[in-house]
């Protein structure tokens, strides 16, 4: 959806759009930048599966245009558009892409590694000024190990980052969901309140909603503990749920909880929707972390190396799914990530 955080006059007679992916990674990273450059904008976001925003950006000439933690295979045409209307695009992302254009109004800060997320991209642009924010963003995007290095970096505790841990997880939970109905706060609405504190833990220690979130995403993931695999073989799990709004909030966090507790292993969370196709949720090994993207692609779907996803599988290509999956081999070489800025493009 879009939401108009205030009125997006910046005062240099240029509007400004930001414009993230609903879950932690994509608001904790637009968060930092706010709290670098404070400024009126007008936040577009949505659900964790509401890929091509940049579509609902009306940004011309004279107007910036912030991504964060958006595909931009996904989003390329209308990445192409808001550049050939004279817009400047700033670019933070960790999806796979084939091409990044080259233009002189596009700033893209593009790194594929699968140990990387878009908040520690801008963490990494911004000098770690906001690091605790990108703690949360890395917990949101299952990456524990890089989320605690950078906890330890800034001085803080085993509770400390317990809480982030907490913050991360819920935020990215609340923003899975077939529409705003599933989740307990949409992400638009969500974002302005994190927005308003520098520290995140301060915002977990006056805000109650975090925590109720983290509750209702317990409940949802005791329900879903009782889920026994659908397929289990050497290669891993896969689990199929029946559509509910419990099973559409909590499909991403049962996947990032197998990923966690069986680092060797791989894990699909498949579910059924309203139109009777499946929503599947893919986690490569933590110990070989790639080859997820290259799976779901076969199946229509995308997502990074580490973490993938397919939209509408249709039911009866189930078994096809799983003998793909049960046939992978997952690479647990480091990929090669992009390095720093440029004027064009980071390759």
């Amino acid at each position: 959806m879009d939401s108009t955080v205030t009125s997006a006059d910046s005062g240099r007679g240029g509007r400004r759009f930001d414009v993230c992916n609903g879950d932690a990674d994509g608001l904790c990273a637009v968060v930092q930048w706010r709290l670098h450059e404070p400024a009126d904008a007008v936040l577009v976001t949505g659900l964790k599966r509401e890929i091509g925003l940049l579509e609902r950006v009306p940004a011309g000439a004279g107007d910036e245009v912030l991504v964060c933690d958006l595909s931009m295979e996904r989003n390329r045409p209308a990445l192409l558009a808001l550049l050939a209307r004279g817009a400047r695009v700033r670019y933070f992302d960790h999806h796979a892409v084939r091409e990044v254009p080259d233009h002189p109004a596009l700033e893209a800060h593009i790194d594929l590694g699968s140990g990387v997320c878009t908040s520690v991209l801008v963490d990494r642009h911004l000098g770690g000024r906001f690091r605790a924010w990108a703690v949360v963003g890395a917990f949101g995007d299952n990456l524990g190990g890089l989320a605690r290095r950078l906890a330890g970096q800034i001085g803080l505790d085993r509770e400390q980052c317990d809480l982030l841990r907490m913050l991360g997880e819920a935020i990215n939970y609340n923003a899975y969901g077939d529409d705003e109905s599933d989740v307990r706060i949409p992400p638009a609405q969500l974002y302005p309140q994190l927005a308003r504190y520098r520290d995140p833990l301060e915002f977990v220690r006056r805000e109650p909603i975090a925590r109720e979130i983290d509750a209702l995403r317990r409940a949802d993931l005791a329900q879903a503990r009782r889920e026994a695999p659908w397929w289990e073989g050497e290669a891993g799990a896969v689990y199929l749920l029946a559509d509910a709004p419990w099973s559409r909030r909590v499909i991403g966090s049962l996947a990032n909880e197998l990923a966690v507790a069986q680092p060797r292993r791989a894990h699909a969370v498949a579910k059924r929707d309203r139109r009777g196709a499946l929503v599947v949720s893919v986690r490569a090994p933590l110990e070989a972390p790639a080859g997820a993207d290259a799976l779901c692609r076969r199946f229509g779907g995308a997502g990074r190396a580490s973490a993938a996803g397919i939209d509408g599988l249709p039911e009866n290509r189930l078994d096809e799914f799983v003998d793909a999956f049960a046939s992978m081999r997952w690479d647990a070489r480091p990929q090669a990530g992009a390095g720093g800025s440029t004027g064009g493009s980071d390759r």
